[in-house]
This record gives C-alpha cells, sequence and structure tokens, in this order.
C-alpha cells in the first residue's frame, strides 16, 4: 500500500501516542474525523498497524534482566529454521528473534527476573532448541537507548 503524508502522520502519531482518540489524532493529522477513521482503518487492515501495546516499564515489574543470545545453528534448512521458530514462539521470555548473517544464525533477546531465572531458560530450554550447535548470551548492562517509534522519513 502507498502511503502519503498523511498516513505518515498518523502513523507517527500512533507511534508515540497509540491511545489518540480518533478525535485528538484527526485534529493533529489535519482531517475531519471520519476521512481520519477512515485512513486509521485502512492502515490496520493493509497490516501496516498491526497492533496496539503499552510500554511497559521491565524493571517497575520485576523483569530486570534482559540477555541477547545468539544461536548457532547445526546446518541450514528451511525445516530447521521453522522448527526452531515454532520453539521459540512458545516461550514467553523471548521477546523477539531474528534470523541473522554473522556469526550467529539467530539473535534473540530475553527477558527474566534475574540470572539464575536465565540460567534455567538456558538449560532447559534454549539449549535444547532444535539443532542448536553453540549459545551465546549478552547481558544488557543498561539500556541507552528502549525501543522507539520507526523512522518513516524515507516513505514518500
Amino acid at each position: 500500500m502507498p502511503l502519503d503524508r498523511v498516513d505518515r502522520r498518523i502513523l507517527d502519531a500512533l507511534q508515540l501516542e497509540g491511545r489518540l482518540s480518533n478525535v485528538a489524532l484527526a485534529e493533529r493529522v489535519h482531517l475531519s474525523p471520519s476521512p481520519c477513521l477512515r485512513r486509521v482503518k485502512a492502515l490496520e487492515d493493509d497490516g501496516v498497524i498491526s497492533g496496539y501495546r503499552a510500554m511497559i516499564d521491565r524493571e517497575a515489574i520485576g523483569l530486570g534482566l534482559t540477555v541477547f543470545v545468539e544461536i548457532k545453528v547445526e546446518g541450514h534448512s528451511e525445516r530447521l529454521a521453522g522448527a526452531l521458530e515454532d520453539a521459540v514462539a512458545s516461550m514467553p521470555e523471548v521477546v523477539s528473534c531474528h534470523l541473522v548473517s554473522g556469526a550467529a544464525d539467530f539473535l534473540l533477546e530475553v527477558v527474566v527476573p534475574d540470572l539464575r531465572s536465565y540460567e534455567r531458560l538456558l538449560l532447559e530450554k534454549l539449549l535444547g532448541l532444535p539443532g542448536v550447535q553453540d549459545v551465546r548470551s549478552n547481558f544488557a548492562i543498561r539500556t541507552m537507548k528502549p525501543p522507539s517509534p520507526l523512522p518513516l522519513g524515507h516513505l514518500a
């Protein structure tokens, strides 16, 4: 779906404040409420807006340890990648998983309460993932920049 300037303004506004009412959003993007609502609905229907969620402070709810886990697998096949993807998808501690190039094949972002919890996850689940050859854990010391809105400037 080609996005115009108004669509980009809608996306920018919703990335910053997903709970905006349609009236407030329409005001921000200089539309009347009805066309604004139609555009948001179209962006949702086309999958450009895939959902809405609250940003939660991890430490405030007891998830004080973030670990970036590099996984190297034996051999490469679509079947193996699919099996690993399914297994990782069932782990709530894994908040993101990426197929990457480089020394590792997959990069996982894991969020747990503490080191003991991560050790349990590593030993009981991660090392048992299909085809795992090597696992390297990188512990986040401090978050310098939390997840932020996507840069939409390239959309013309």
